[in-house]
């Protein structure tokens, strides 16, 4: 990575972190009607590790660190959640027990520090958690292109995609060019067909010597450390289909084939048939009613999406699109956490909904 991204970052809060502050700072958090914070909240993770300081971070938001991990979990229980397995919320959100909040903790992906860091933390808290495991990652097939784009933008000086109609050609010098880069190029790429997308990104991975199968070995678990962690009591590891595609840009043959690949690895390698499932991405944009019609057609317990929102007990209507809340490597912070586990910014999602919230 070049020196021009390891400069300190700009510690001060995005537009949404900011307004999330701003309502915790006026207090309206603690005014909101108890109804809008729901029964429950199922968090949605992805890493948790150190900060490695890298000025030029953009997967940071998918990252938190072991000690805000720590300072989550003794906030929701000192405002009274329960922290409970995913498997049992759900059967209390079937039977329609809506006692005391309940708080799930799920992990995407399959990262192989959701071994060695957050497992750790679970542990000291006896607090059991969930692993949405993308089966390609320990059989070494599936890509992270996400960390592919952000290491060959890091790698960089200068970056051209070459698209139908579309170039982008760009000085990627220092932190800001590198920010203005991927903020471009990501959300170009996000909107092509996603086999287009990887070929592009394995395109520029080649170009600025990032080995894709390399990184994957480096930051997912092996099949060895996938049955450690299944093994564990605090632990359930659960499907997020073979190859980590957005499923609504599938065919509903292609969808439903990517998550029985998934499925069947997993009988194969942990000797049982996942009950619960998570869409990759998870956006409106990634998964739809298709989508959840199929979760619930091939038997899912629960399907979890990452439209933002609390667990209110409609949801349990919507076993196969329920909500999360992302904890998200920008705002951990325990003031937004707070804030947002109030319901207050979900109910206010309309007129805010283009600072990114957007209630389900």
């Amino acid at each position: 990575m070049n020196d021009t991204a390891r400069i300190s970052r700009d510690a001060s809060p995005s537009l949404m972190g900011r307004t999330l502050l701003a309502l915790h700072a006026s207090g309206a958090h603690r005014l909101a009607p108890k109804s809008l914070a729901g029964i429950g909240v199922i968090f949605m993770l992805h890493r948790v590790r150190e900060d490695d300081g890298a000025a030029f971070a953009p997967n940071r938001i998918l990252e938190i660190t072991p000690s805000f991990l720590e300072e989550t979990i003794g906030t929701v229980r000192e405002l009274g959640y329960t922290c409970m397995s995913l498997d049992e919320a759900v059967t209390r959100l079937e039977k329609g027990e809506h006692g005391e909040r309940f708080a799930v903790f799920t992990l995407d992906d399959g990262y192989k520090d959701n071994l060695t860091d957050a497992l750790p933390v679970f542990e000291r808290h006896d607090v059991p958690f969930t692993v949405y495991l993308t089966t390609g990652l320990p059989d070494g097939h599936a890509e992270i292109w996400w960390v592919a784009l952000e290491r060959a933008i890091a790698a960089a000086n200068a970056v051209r995609i070459a698209l139908p109609g579309n170039e982008i050609s760009m000085f990627t010098r220092d932190v800001n060019e590198k920010n203005a880069a991927w903020n471009r190029i990501y959300w170009t790429l996000r909107k092509l067909p996603e086999h287009e997308m990887r070929a592009e990104v394995r395109k520029q991975a080649m170009m600025h010597g990032v080995d894709m199968a390399a990184l994957t070995r480096e930051l997912a678990m092996t099949w060895d450390e996938v049955r450690t962690l299944a093994a564990h009591p605090l632990a359930s590891v659960e499907a997020h289909t073979a190859d980590h595609f957005a499923q609504k840009g599938l065919s509903a043959s292609e969808a439903r084939s990517d998550i029985e690949r998934g499925v069947s690895r997993m009988e194969t390698e942990l000797g049982y048939r996942p009950q619960h499932f998570s869409y990759p991405y998870g956006d409106p944009g990634s998964a739809d009613e298709r989508d959840f019609a199929l979760a619930g057609a091939l038997g899912f317990r629960s399907a979890t999406t990452t439209r933002k929102g609390l667990v209110q007990p409609r949801h349990a209507k919507r076993m196969t699109s329920l909500p999360r809340l992302s904890l998200n490597g920008d705002f951990q912070d325990r003031r937004m956490l707070e804030t947002l586990l109030s319901g207050l910014p979900f109910a206010l999602a309309k007129p805010i909904r283009s600072l990114g919230i957007d209630g389900a």
